[in-house]
């Protein structure tokens, strides 16, 4: 079979990335200099820096080594992220990491050390009185102690990606805060999202099998949550449930916009899913949005909840798919707010329907490709 035509990277999706690369970059290099200034000030307060110190060359390998580490950090870390933490045990996963890291930082300072020694005792690199010096310069307490303050700001940094994977972008500094400590209001876009025919394809796989198609399913459509700035708030068996901030999900058509995106994805990834399942998974979606409950909840195992009627309308407003023959069903009242949708997607109203359980008809749209 003939892989479909799909571009790995949207240009949207590519700035997402870049600017995640380029908000570490910024973070790291502030702390390497934040670093730096700390021990010169403290290094002069008590007067052991000589006569012979060049702040400026100093200052300039710090910002050769913070800079580069800063770039390695976005670019690479990110993409480690992405990739081992979903196919590795996370220890597994961290120790690689580890290994890569203690590898870049050992190249990294080699640089810094050149050009420092190069320049204060203008000598060529290849020079045996730079390589002795930078010889020296590792088994320095210099740099033994920077290798585990940075070992530190790797690990924290894997730990901010690890909750934002969990949680989705932006909750990192919400749950830091204890923004959710209290129960609070909020106004959200939540979307249901159902495998099809998952007894039938259960029943076929069997236990283990299934349980891999679903890790795989939700690994796959992870990027298309992440990059529109939804949150995962729990996956029930073949359904996740995803919830987006107001701004955040109508903005751009985020909401409706990583319903295509998870298409896509599992779209191009057809022919793995047939070689390795002999089936590709096919899902439909509900949307709508509301007033609900936010908090933290739970004592041996602590969570953010969401509660309110618009979780159980939207849940049966994704059961009509079936009934209406469609992959995606919103609300009309999301139809009417929702109003800037994605490129080549158009909204089709199918008039107010009974939901089950509920007393009055909703009105109901779908959304399709033009």
């Amino acid at each position: 079979m003939k892989e479909p035509r799909f571009k790995k990277y949207t240009s949207r999706q590519l700035w997402y990335y870049t600017k995640r690369a380029l908000y570490i970059l910024f973070a790291w290099v502030l702390i390497s200099n934040l670093i730096f200034f700390y021990e010169f000030f403290t290094l002069k307060s008590e007067g052991v820096l000589s006569s012979s110190f060049d702040f400026k060359t100093s200052f300039t390998a710090n910002l050769i080594v913070g800079v580069i580490a800063g770039l390695i950090g976005g670019i690479f870390t990110v993409n480690l992220m992405e990739r081992w933490l979903r196919k590795y045990a996370f220890w597994k996963a961290l120790l690689y990491i580890i290994v890569i890291y203690i590898v870049a930082a050992y190249s990294i300072s080699a640089l810094g050390a050149f050009y420092y020694y190069t320049d204060y005792l203008s000598l060529p690199f290849y020079h045996e009185d730079i390589l002795s010096e930078v010889y020296l310069f590792f088994g320095s307490w210099l740099f033994i102690k920077n290798l585990f303050i940075w070992l530190v700001i790797v690990v924290v940094t894997l730990i901010v990606l690890i909750v934002n994977d969990k949680y989705g972008p932006g909750v990192f500094p919400d749950y830091l805060m204890g923004r959710y400590f209290m129960p609070k209001n909020e106004r959200r876009i939540f979307m249901f999202a159902d495998i099809r025919d998952a007894t039938t394809i259960a029943e076929k796989l069997g236990e283990e099998k299934y349980f891999n198609f679903l890790k795989d399913f939700y690994r796959d459509i992870a990027p298309a949550i992440v990059q529109t700035r939804g949150e995962v708030y729990q996956y029930v068996g073949d359904e996740v449930v995803i919830s987006w901030k107001m701004k955040h999900g109508l903005k751009n058509g985020n909401a409706i916009r990583c319903f295509y995106s998870m298409k896509k994805i599992i779209a191009y990834k057809s022919n793995r899913y047939l070689r390795k399942y002999n089936v590709v998974p096919e899902f439909k979606v509900g949307f709508h949005f509301g007033n609900v409950m936010v908090g933290e909840i739970g004592k041996l195992k602590r969570d953010i909840a969401f509660s309110g009627d618009v979780l159980n309308t939207t849940s049966r407003i994704q059961e009509m798919c079936n009934e209406l023959q469609v992959d995606i069903l919103a609300s009309s009242e999301f139809g009417d707010i929702a109003y800037k949708l994605p490129k080549g997607v158009a909204k089709k109203s199918l008039g107010a329907k009974k939901l089950k359980g509920k007393a009055n008809d909703i009105g109901l749209v779908t959304y399709y490709k033009v």
